[in-house]
């Protein structure tokens, strides 16, 4: 079972008897099912009773039902409603507008408005480049979605997608003060995703593309990187790519192996998977292995469409062959951007001795932890209730921070790794251990690192 943790928490709001150790039957109901207790608030007190909310963490919805269940069962105990905390935390959505200027006169309504604002669209219209300065485009980036690849759920459409955009918007305000806004698409064709992302990128000073299925997403970025004069970053390739390499970088630190030398097996031969390996390939690896769930991608693979052909003509390089858990005997890192079960704990034994894991699959990793412990060196995944998690949060708004202060048109590779070096360096050599090889998202250290990191590349 997963760790209890705050995305399945919910809050009781209960009445107990008000007698001793009722509120010790309600612990030990939530403790049968190896929850836990987090806030306890006294709401109020009525006669007989006390009434409180009572918070609870659980591994998944199923989880809470069975506590909720269990609770409601306890003697002196009155369950009056439960409440889902992430649930509650969106509703209403997660962003709204806010002007950064007060208009409360008709003096102030004249500037921000007609007939002012007449004065500046046509300083605009005289100098373009004006734009940058006079409006949001300065600070604003899109997040794009077709929603048919979203987080661990696939394809489940630009409605169902939005909860996520609106997320990530959020955190690149949170993180690096950008304006962004979700543009969930309901269209899957890539031309036509294209002609729209082309027609509102006069508002935007960046594109993030996010949550586009394999291979489409390949060549929507292409095109859009042609046409448009403003940066493209499709997040599940270059943000997964900089983070992975960051945490590599280190991990790589702490067995005193080095990028030349060791064997990497990569399951997931999808977005994620094809731009770590391509990052990892710049920053100097030479010996990557990837596997998709039929195993060993290489040229005399049947059926190859050609995107995986170009994959097979960079990687394999001593032609091994079979499944992914035969390619894990004696390599020195495994990484996962595939699913659960993509290759078990016995293989993953069969490892070089000082083996790197990371194990990014969310929300249950390829292999889980506990299953690996003590056999490994350094272990990493995708989760927040594990050390060394592998988050994209620590790459993206750092990077369109540095790329709209330098009014950048383009993304390089260059930059990509200069941001990643600029990660792992967050993390200091008295800090380092197997349990501490990247930073926390909430290190503010980091968005001013890559920002830098890629100012100074641009």
């Amino acid at each position: 079972m997963a760790h209890p943790s705050a995305q399945f928490s919910a809050t009781l709001r209960v009445h107990l008897a008000n007698r001793p150790g009722a509120f010790a039957a309600l612990a030990a109901a939530v403790a049968q099912h190896h929850a836990l207790l987090d806030a306890i608030d006294l709401v109020r007190v009525e006669n007989g009773t006390k009434v409180r909310d009572v918070t609870v963490l659980a591994s998944d919805a199923e989880h809470i039902e069975r506590i909720v269940a269990t609770v409601r069962e306890v003697d002196g105990v009155f369950v009056e409603h439960v409440s889902d905390r992430t649930f509650l935390l969106h509703l209403g959505g997660k962003l709204e507008v806010v002007p950064k200027l007060p208009i409360k006169t008709r003096d102030d309504l004249s500037m921000a408005y007609t007939p002012g604002v007449a004065r500046v669209s046509r300083a605009i219209a005289d100098d373009p480049s004006k734009v940058w300065s006079l409006t949001i485009k300065h600070n604003t980036v899109a997040v794009v979605s077709d929603g048919s690849a979203v987080l661990g759920l696939g394809d489940v459409g630009p409605e169902a997608a939005l909860p996520v955009m609106e997320g990530k918007a959020a955190l690149f305000k949170e993180f690096a003060g950008i304006d962004a806004f979700p543009i969930c698409l309901a269209t899957r064709d890539p031309e036509e995703i294209v002609r729209t992302v082309e027609a509102v990128a006069p508002v935007f000073g960046g594109v993030n593309l996010e949550d586009i299925g394999s291979p489409r997403c390949f060549e929507i970025e292409r095109q859009l990187r042609e046409r448009l004069d403003i940066p493209v970053f499709h997040d599940d390739q270059h943000g997964t790519a900089i983070v992975v390499l960051a945490g590599l970088l280190n991990a790589l630190r702490v067995v005193d192996k080095t990028l030349a030398e060791v064997r990497i097996v990569i399951t997931g031969i999808g977005a994620a998977g094809i731009s770590v390996t391509k990052m990892l390939l710049a920053a100097g690896a030479s010996d990557v292995v990837g596997c998709d769930v039929h195993g060993v991608v290489a040229l005399d693979y049947p059926g190859l469409d050609d995107v995986k052909r170009e994959y097979a003509k960079l990687t394999n390089p001593r032609a091994v062959t079979g499944t992914a858990n035969d390619a894990l005997e004696g390599a020195d890192v495994f990484i996962g951007v595939s699913a659960p079960g993509a290759v078990t704990a016995d293989a993953i034994r069969t490892m070089a001795p000082d083996a790197i894991v990371f194990a990014m699959a969310n929300p249950n990793p390829e292999v889980l932890p506990e299953e690996i412990e003590g056999d490994v060196a350094v272990i990493a995944t995708g989760r927040s209730d594990y050390p060394n998690q592998i988050n994209n949060v620590l790459a993206f708004p750092g990077v369109f921070r540095g790329l709209l202060d330098a009014k950048a048109r383009e993304i390089r590779i260059d930059m990509l790794l200069k941001a990643a070096e600029a990660i792992a360096l967050v993390v200091k050599d008295d800090e380092l251990n197997p349990n501490f090889i990247i930073p926390s998202v909430f290190n503010t250290d980091v968005p001013k690192a890559v920002a830098a990191a890629i100012r100074g590349a641009e």
